[in-house]
């Protein structure tokens, strides 16, 4: 003999199936905004850029092209007022892939560094960009801090060939 349960009344079970789908939402919610935290306070951790902050396409900007030849870059050393906006304009006219990070010296050396374990390394940073042989890109940047900042080609052994070059921030 088949024994039947009442079954519960359909606005219950709409309720908890309801109750449920609530939890799940709020905890998805969670999950988002601690992420959003995490990668904030990470951001904070990081101080910004050491040489400024990437540049507002709004404002106006002084444009300098940036030849990154076979180890080495022309112009060797720019010269910018504390505050001003450089539209770097990158032209790799070499035959092989180059960079242009911009940074202090102490932080390309470090990042140089890690390089030479990961050389295909790819950089999403608004303070650098790699090029292909032949090819162009661009930087937008504010340089909001006064002081000697350099930009080098962090690919193993191109630095150590000289490429380097030298922003002097007044």
């Amino acid at each position: 003999m088949k024994v039947i349960k009442p079954r519960k009344p359909v606005e219950e079970e709409n309720k908890v199936h309801t109750t449920q789908q609530w939890r799940l939402g709020r905890s998805i919610i969670s999950i988002v905004l601690l992420g959003w935290v995490t990668a904030a306070a990470a951001h904070e951790q990081h101080g910004g850029y050491s040489a400024g902050e990437p540049g507002n396409p709004r404002k106006p900007s002084r444009e300098i092209v940036v030849l990154l030849n076979e180890m080495d870059y022309s112009p060797a050393v720019i010269e910018v007022k504390r505050g001003e906006q450089i539209h770097f304009v990158l032209r790799n006219v070499g035959t092989e892939a180059h960079e242009f990070l911009l940074a202090t010296t102490a932080e390309n050396l470090k990042h140089g560094e890690a390089m030479k374990k990961n050389p295909d390394m790819e950089h999403d940073e608004p303070n650098g960009l790699r090029l292909g042989a032949r090819k162009s890109g661009e930087i937008l940047w504010k340089f909001s801090k006064a002081g000697t900042f350099e930009y080098s080609c962090l690919i193993p052994t191109h630095r150590e060939f000289g490429m380097i070059g030298k922003v002097i921030v007044k």
